[in-house]
């Protein structure tokens, strides 16, 4: 499989590969996704509830480590016990740097599913934190439908307040990391938390933080529209359309007439923000040639740009929604240079 860099402007670069026309997967990664989609579809019932007793028979969670795993340590902090918001610090322990700069990461599972403690993230954390030598701070937002849209919106940028607080961030930082190199960083329906909370943040008038970055990767994105994508890609692994549907739906307040056209869910479409004022970070978008929502992140990055923003653009012809979190998969590891390469550009570009 040949891999290409093309620059395609001043402001846009694209990695891409020769397109294949079947998904093509590890036995292994074949399995999880196999057993994940079970799992799954039996947990989300028909009347807009989830089975949590069935979800946690099957998560594996990983207690934090103080001892370093894999040059990385790990501890959490609660900000508010009374709605157990938490969030997980992953400090890289090899090669630590002066003004490190912080990341805060929203893990994705349709608002529903996952916390920053399930083996998946702590591995996607703990990789991310090791390879781009960074800070990552992974909030455990709370889920629907027991708590409907914008809960996770704000409690993840609740975290952001704590940790902009001086005090705070002298207790439960390391010393070396620096609050005004702070990107945003998220999977799927983190991903669609990442863009709202840098909209968010061009409005807000933070102490010491600043949001200099997104790191959005298959951002959960949708609108009313069916696209060519998720018809096409229907019967990949991990997301179908009776699934997005299903996260929207328990996602949104109920009885309040929304439908996926609101902003929150199709960013780019008639009820978008016009955010060409704003002082809106540069943006890399993380795209799955087998993902059914990639339409959506392209019509994303494409209106970033119409904007007037600084907008990059990754994407993985032959991967399925998810791959990130596999990193037996050779473009599991190549996202996480991806990652790190776009850090460090613009950590360059805001030093310079």
């Amino acid at each position: 499989m040949t891999i290409k860099r093309e620059k395609l402007n001043s402001r846009s670069i694209t990695l891409s590969m020769e397109a294949p026309t079947t998904l093509s997967l590890p036995w292994k990664t074949r399995i999880f996704l196999s057993l994940f989609n079970t799992v799954t579809y039996a947990a989300t019932r028909s009347d807009g509830t989830v089975n949590r007793r069935l979800l946690n028979f099957f998560d594996l969670r990983i207690p934090p480590e103080s001892k370093p795993i894999n040059g990385v340590k790990t501890y959490d902090v609660v900000v508010d016990p009374t709605r157990n918001l938490w969030f997980r610090v992953f400090v890289p322990t090899e090669d630590a740097i002066e003004d490190a700069p912080l990341i805060f990461y929203f893990h994705g599972g349709g608002f529903a599913f996952f916390a920053p403690n399930v083996k998946p993230y702590d591995v996607v954390c703990r990789r991310m934190a090791r390879k781009v030598a960074a800070v990552v701070v992974s909030v455990d937002y709370r889920l629907a439908p027991e708590y409907r849209y914008p809960v996770q919106h704000d409690d993840c940028f609740e975290v952001m307040k704590f940790v902009d607080v001086e005090e705070n961030r002298l207790k439960w930082l390391p010393e070396n990391v620096n609050v005004s190199r702070c990107f945003l960083a998220g999977d799927s329906a983190g991903g669609n938390i990442a863009h709202h909370l840098a909209q968010r943040s061009c409005e807000f008038n933070f102490q010491l933080l600043k949001v200099i970055g997104v790191v959005a990767i298959q951002p959960f994105f949708g609108g009313e529209e069916r696209t060519n994508s998720e018809k096409e890609h229907e019967g990949n692994p991990i997301l179908s359309l009776s699934k997005t549907d299903w996260y929207w739906n328990v996602f949104m307040p109920a009885g309040e007439g929304y439908n996926r056209d609101h902003p929150i869910i199709n960013v780019s479409g008639p009820k978008a923000m016009d955010i060409s004022k704003m002082d809106f970070p540069a943006t890399m978008v993380f795209v799955g040639g087998f993902d059914l929502l990639q339409d959506w992140q392209k019509r994303y990055y494409e209106w970033l740009k119409k904007s007037g923003k600084e907008a990059y653009m990754v994407e993985y012809p032959n991967m399925c929604h998810g791959f990130y979190a596999f990193p037996e998969l050779p473009e599991s590891e190549q996202l996480m240079s991806d990652v790190k390469d776009f850090v460090h550009m613009v950590l360059k570009k805001t030093t310079n």
